[in-house]
């Protein structure tokens, strides 16, 4: 729900403010994407000449849950580094006074396109393409999962793509945290989660409990959308949404629909006639039947009766890629400890402004130790042509000329 003071308006406004102030570090190109809660343009930083993606989030703390949002956003970014997540780059300085500080710009990884483009344009996406992202995505979201977090909304177009097919999980503002044991947790979340399409059945049902399956269950819409290239289940409203998902998946088991929360879901869904599942087979023709077996465990009524993301990526589907010791866990687990405070949007604006300034702090640190630990090189290299020998400082001095490349 919009807050009060024309929330609405204000993320519909934000779409239209394009004007980029980034100093004099980066050359803006062109816009490359546009949303409700920010702009995205391509980048180059003039020092290197590095490609690189700015989001903008204009406004950003004119109301509470869109500044939480970008807080949250940007902690979980700081906190997660890998291969298959967006990557922050740089997070730019207020220019002048804090009172000032309206828009927050976020340096990224630069990717050509996301998943959404590709499935629904007509360059060729063959099976070994959709077996390729999806490893890609299962080993992102393990290392997500492993922080004890839920990423909420997966869709094509949260994931993002390169010219090599390489591809990285983006926006956080909707993640969630998740107790280590999720049998037990009941931690703060909402309902109103993910785009529809994606929604897993959970959610719609308004299930007092909710796990890491939700977002095994988005994975697999992803999943079947790669496959048929076109949308699973498209729902115009939440009751279509569940009548699709039903259509394909028959009737919840009676112990899933007694655990509705909702007394008028649980009777709506206790009204209908009994309807057994479709086969896999019968809605993608001669898929590969492995494909189809993976996607089946994934997209399961029941939450507790879908694989794991761990699972998955052991699946026979996966064994071209699966590698369980290139598929790392993060540690240690993120901490959600600010979600449960109450703050004001100035509160939230100083908490912005700090992580901002402990990603420089940290960046900033490693360059200096970088610095010194060259330093150290080339000392030793010309101690290597009095006590050692000409040939021993150039050895030394190699390896000094490619850490001030690397600085560079």
């Amino acid at each position: 729900m919009a807050e009060p003071g024309g929330g609405l308006a204000l993320l519909k406004a934000r779409a239209l403010d394009v004007t980029f102030e980034v100093g004099d570090d980066y050359d803006v190109i062109e816009t490359i994407g546009t949303g409700a809660y920010g702009v995205v343009s391509s980048a180059r930083r003039r020092d290197t000449g590095q490609p690189v993606a700015i989001k903008k989030i204009p406004n950003a703390f004119d109301v509470v849950t869109s500044a939480k949002r970008t807080l949250r956003e940007l902690k979980i970014l700081k906190h997660f580094k890998h291969d298959n997540i967006i990557g922050i780059k740089d997070i730019l300085r207020p220019r002048g006074p804090e009172r000032d500080f309206r828009s927050v710009y976020v340096v990224l990884d630069l990717m050509e396109s996301d998943l959404h483009q590709i499935i629904h344009s007509s360059q060729p996406l063959t099976l070994e393409h959709v077996r390729y992202f999806l490893y890609q995505l299962l080993r992102g979201l393990k290392y997500i999962h492993s922080a004890n977090v839920l990423h909420r909304d997966l869709k094509p177009s949260n994931l993002l793509v390169n010219e090599n097919c390489e591809l990285k999980i983006g926006d956080f503002g909707m993640a969630r945290g998740l107790g280590a044991d999720p049998r037990q947790a009941k931690p703060f979340l909402t309902e109103y989660v993910a785009t529809r399409w994606y929604r897993a059945p959970e959610l719609l049902l308004a299930l007092h409990r909710y796990s890491r399956a939700i977002d095994v269950w988005s994975a697999g819409c992803i999943f079947a959308e790669m496959l048929a290239r076109r949308q699973l289940f498209p729902g115009r409203n939440y009751i279509h949404q569940l009548q699709l998902i039903m259509a394909v998946l028959g009737t919840p088991p009676p112990a899933l629909t007694a655990a509705i929360g909702a007394e008028r879901v649980r009777a709506y869904v206790q009204s209908l006639p009994p309807r057994p599942a479709v086969p896999w087979e019968e809605l993608f023709g001669d898929a590969d039947a492995e494909a189809l077996a993976l996607l089946g465990g994934m997209l399961r009524f029941d939450p507790r009766e879908r694989v794991s993301v761990v699972e998955a990526l052991a699946h026979p589907f996966l064994a071209k890629y699966h590698d369980p010791d290139d598929e790392p866990e993060c540690v240690p687990a993120f901490d959600f400890a600010f979600e449960r405070q109450a703050l004001t949007k100035e509160e939230i604006k100083a908490a912005i402004v700090a992580e901002i300034e402990d990603f420089h702090a940290r960046r900033d640190g490693i360059r200096s130790w970088v610095k010194l630990g060259w330093v150290r090189l080339s000392w030793v290299g010309w101690v290597g042509l009095v006590g050692l020998s000409w040939v021993g400082l150039v050895g030394l001095g190699l390896v000094g000329l490619v850490g001030l490349g690397w600085l560079g």
